[in-house]
């Protein structure tokens, strides 16, 4: 199956109309969340370019050896793309790259690939929410950033298998972020978490999978990648 491209100018108007929206859509949700600051947008369309350099260059950040490009992501997310912002952004990085590496830590990177190794076999919107839910469950995979990163994931997993990439907009916000509160309050390996996540995971793959086949509908021109701009001029490398 061909992998999807990215359009970054429809990645970013569904991300600006969230954001003109966003004091409403706040309004409904369970648990509230901070503004979409205009640094936020930017940053998250910094990590949709990485992505699509990642489906470019045919790397995968969940293989072996390649987990310093979900660092990357996360980093993006969080201090954009600028030689400034990441010099800021150093003693956070390297903080969160303790953490993440960190084995006896139950919500690090291994335990992630430990769950990837065990569901190899289940369908990408599947995999894709596990993943999601993995990364987001206490304790979580980042330090901070955790929803963007993980829908950055998610749009690998879903792209490299032909589907649309997963993008926040004004009509799944709400289906995305109430499941995504609950999800926080489970902790790995809890009786909680036992008894909540599976049910979650599946409420979360069909809503998935619902959004991206309705995207596949709609989308006009997904063939091709547009964007005018490079949000980042560091290009994954192999090895």
């Amino acid at each position: 199956m061909s992998k999807s491209r990215l359009d970054l100018s429809a990645i970013e108007a569904s991300l600006r109309a969230v954001q003109r929206d966003f004091a409403r859509i706040n309004e409904s949700l369970e648990t509230p969340r901070d503004p979409l600051r205009d640094e936020v947008v930017d940053n998250l369309l910094a990590g949709y370019d990485y992505v699509g350099e990642l489906l470019a260059a045919d790397i995968d950040p969940l293989a072996r050896g390649n987990s310093r490009h979900l660092l990357q992501l996360n980093l993006l997310v969080l201090c954009g793309a600028s030689d400034l912002a990441f010099e800021d952004c150093a003693p956070h990085a390297q903080e969160t790259e303790r953490r993440f590496y960190n084995d006896s830590n139950p919500g690090g990177v291994r335990s992630l690939m430990n769950y990837l190794a065990d569901h190899k076999e289940d369908r990408v919107c599947r995999r894709a929410a596990g993943v999601f839910i993995q990364m987001l469950s206490a304790p979580q995979l980042f330090i901070e950033g955790n929803h963007r990163t993980g829908a950055l994931v998610m749009s690998y997993l879903l792209c490299r298998e032909g589907r649309p990439p997963f993008v926040l907009s004004v009509g799944n916000a709400k289906a995305f972020f109430d499941p995504a509160s609950l999800v926080k309050g489970c902790r790995k390996r809890s009786l909680a978490a036992l008894l909540e996540i599976p049910k979650l995971r599946k409420r979360f793959a069909a809503f998935i999978e619902k959004e991206t086949d309705r995207r596949s509908t709609e989308r006009r021109g997904s063939d091709r990648r547009v964007s005018d701009r490079r949000a980042t001029e560091r290009k994954p490398k192999t090895g």
